[in-house]
């Protein structure tokens, strides 16, 4: 091949045959504006531009050399079809919005959308909605699959679709599905009745005679509108799926290949910054009451509070709404596209059997005959296959840390629901999101190939597993009578249950009523029925919290006058692990995500262009089944075993009330091991079976100075036929 000889002999340092660039090539260097030239660089360090009249001899394309006077190409398209607009309306004002960056930023904004939906306010607020619509765990784990059973679903079907068609009008549509199933979400609080706990004050304190809750229990409740939930996120997965699919690919396309790693890692720190934002935003909603009109008489530390958990859904849902109709607009391929997508080199892994070949031909893909044939490709790719598997394993790591982190400092650290989330969103913003920003800029920066970007992902990951560590450190648990401690006066009446003694024993205490009090002798107790307290003293004022009196079963410094008190509450904790808790924390959190982005580099370069958007929906469908699906239901079931004390609904087993914190901590350690080490080994296999393509036979030629005297050794895509642009330095 005559062509092949041309840009491989490494002409350009031994003889005059490609070195005469044409009078445009020589004045105007490279015409994508990708990156700022250098002043002081010479020109000869500029991208080659090649074209038909200047610099290959006719014969090659079979066709005559056509004089330079023909050469002038527009590099910049004015094609209808690149305008920004909707339909027949592209106004002139709105072009200068048609750039990579603006599609960068709207992208960035649904992306942090989805997050602070999806990922931040459901897991802040899951535990409200259980409350407010008498739901058991299970129902809301259903609740929280069902995005990633709507994304499994959908996924095949919009990323090889999707692929091929007009991709902001996918993604467009994609954000209104999703800001409609935010709205869904909220339904629910405006079709109940209001939201009032009906508790007279003396219900929770020691008395004779007493009716059992269980009694009035309304037969079905609430309970079925987990079917309006379940809807809400189904429209949410369905919505979200051509986000992380054609939304990564777009900007891929649309971009110099060496930035590419840059854009997609601010895309994806926006979608880090959302759970984070969902999280602290939602802790603050939740300290407001669901009846915004109303003045309750409990505190948000009392079981029965239910916070405005609904509030996000309806504002998130209607800033989705308006950040639809900009990605709508944006047309198939952003003006000047066409001349980074000539650039591009190809990395993708060679099989052995020669079939990656398949994919290059322009047809492929146009037709669903080809969708099982592209799945094969796919499946025969070991790298590929791999990388997916890591991913599973760090999106169940991930998944189950976003789910149950709150959860984790709230037992070991004695915190309240809300201050748990807060202190995770706090840890969430800087390190998910520096960790996803920087490892696309370590990737641009360092200028990684297929391989080494691997290799950088397996570092990340072992070093994530020397911090996992940190789960070896625990705190003890906080006294509580009966349960982790024995109380303190009186004797057990009735062996079936540790929580009635000698002092409570006239009280006729019920287990439906869970509402614990933190005694002066610094020992918590179920509820101020168990603690045998008879009245109510005072409400503090600095805290807002009432005080019992007359507590038989507390006792106290007799000498401070303290005998019998206790404080409604939790006791505080005495733990002072926390700063060292939070700090490997970070680095757990920073490194996971730090190779987010290279990982999902290395994805789209292992396959064959043709196939970048439906080998990352493959990609999500793994990464969902294998991790996001089951990764909550694993560290829940992890976490449950550690549960001391289960609530107790009328004969039925409820949520967990006290968890040993020691036990907790192990098993959290044990399944965070398990994932990290299959993480590693998963990114060692991708590394070592990868095959990138056969490089140049002469090793002089390889491109390691970015300067003209050297050829790149990655193959170059094939030439069209009206002339083509060749970046021979460029390295994807």
């Amino acid at each position: 091949n005559p062509l092949h000889r041309i840009l491989t002999d490494c002409p350009l340092s031994r003889g005059p045959s490609l070195d005469t660039a044409s009078p445009v090539d020589s004045q105007t260097g490279s015409p994508i504006g990708s990156a700022p030239r250098n002043p002081e660089s010479p020109i000869t360090n500029e991208p080659l531009i090649f074209t038909r009249a200047s610099t290959l001899p006719g014969p090659i394309y079979g066709g005559e050399i056509r004089p330079n006077a023909e050469i002038g190409l527009k590099l910049i398209n004015t094609n209808t079809d690149q305008l920004c607009g909707w339909g027949a309306l592209t106004p002139k004002s709105i072009q200068v919005f048609n750039t990579p960056r603006w599609v960068l930023f709207f992208l960035c904004v649904a992306s942090f959308l989805q997050g602070m939906i999806i990922n931040g306010f459901i897991n802040t607020v899951i535990t409200s909605i259980e409350r407010r619509f008498d739901l058991r765990s299970y129902q809301a784990g259903l609740i929280a699959s069902s995005y990633d059973i709507a994304a499994c679903v959908c996924l095949a079907f919009v990323s090889y679709f999707g692929g091929t068609g007009h991709k902001p009008r996918w993604l467009g549509w994609g954000v209104l599905i999703m800001a409609l199933g935010s709205l869904m979400f909220a339904l629910p609080h405006f079709t109940t009745p209001p939201y009032q706990v009906s508790l007279p004050e003396q219900t929770g304190m020691c008395s004779a005679n007493r009716t059992s809750p269980c009694q009035n229990k309304e037969a079905g409740g609430l309970s079925s509108y987990r079917f309006v939930f379940m809807l809400g996120q189904f429209l949410h997965g369905m919505g979200a799926t051509p986000l992380y699919t054609l939304g990564v690919t777009y900007l891929d396309e649309n971009v110099n290949s060496n930035y590419a790693p840059v854009y997609i890692g601010i895309f994806y720190t926006a979608a880090i910054v959302g759970p984070a934002a969902g999280y602290l935003l939602g802790g603050y909603f939740l300290n407001m009451y669901t009846e915004i009109y109303l003045t309750p008489e409990m505190t948000p530390e009392n079981p029965h509070w239910v916070g405005a958990w609904w509030i996000g859904f309806l504002a998130g849902g209607a800033a989705a709404l308006l950040i639809a109709f900009p990605i709508l607009g944006y047309p198939r391929q952003l003006p000047g596209s066409q001349e980074y997508v000539a650039m591009r080199v190809s990395e993708a892994h060679q099989l052995k059997d020669g079939s990656h070949t398949t994919a290059s031909d322009p047809q492929f893909g146009k037709s669903v005959k080809d969708m099982p044939r592209s799945v094969l490709l796919l499946l025969k790719n070991p790298t590929f296959l791999f990388l997916c598997l890591a991913g599973a394993t760090e999106a169940t790591l991930i998944a189950g840390m976003s789910t149950f982190g709150p959860k984790f400092l709230e037992s070991q650290f004695s915190l309240s629901a809300s201050e748990a989330a807060t202190w995770f969103g706090y840890m969430v913003v800087p390190a998910g999101g520096g960790g996803t920003f920087l490892g696309g800029y370590i990737v641009k920066k360092l200028n990684l190939r297929c391989r080494g970007i691997i290799r950088f992902c397996m570092m990340c990951a072992m070093v994530s597993l020397l911090a996992i560590f940190i789960f070896v450190i625990h705190c003890p648990n906080v006294p509580m009578a009966g349960v982790t401690v024995p109380y303190q006066s009186g004797l057990k009446t009735k062996q079936h249950s540790s929580l009635e003694v000698g002092c409570n024993a006239g009280c006729s205490c019920v287990r439906e009523l869970y509402n614990p009090v933190c005694g002066a002798d610094g020992v918590m107790y179920y509820s101020p029925c168990h603690a045998g307290c008879t009245s109510i003293n005072h409400t503090q004022l600095s805290t807002g919290k009432q005080v019992y009196s007359g507590c038989s079963c507390v006792v106290g410094n007799v000498s401070w006058g303290e005998e019998g008190f206790a404080l409604a509450g939790k006791c505080g904790s005495s733990c002072h692990h926390m700063p060292a808790f939070l700090s490997l924390l970070f680095i757990i959190i920073s490194f996971t995500f730090l190779c987010s982005i290279p990982a999902l580099t290395a994805t789209l370069r292992c396959v064959p262009d043709s196939q970048r958007s439906f080998g990352l929906g493959i990609q999500w469908i793994v990464v969902r089944t294998l991790g996001g699906i089951p990764g909550p239901i694993a560290f829940g079931s992890v976490i449950d075993l550690s549960c001391l004390m289960w609530q107790d609904k009328c004969g039925e087993q409820g949520s967990c009330y006290l968890y040993h914190n020691s036990a907790m901590s192990q098993y959290t350690l044990v399944a965070g091991i398990l994932y990290k080490v299959l993480g590693t080994i998963f990114f060692l296999l991708a590394s070592i079976l990868y095959q990138p393509p056969p490089e140049s036979p002469q090793s002089s030629c390889e491109n390691t100075d970015h300067s003209m005297e050297h050829v790149s050794d990655l193959p170059v895509k094939d030439l069209p036929e009206d002339g083509f642009i060749v970046n021979l330095h460029a390295r994807l």
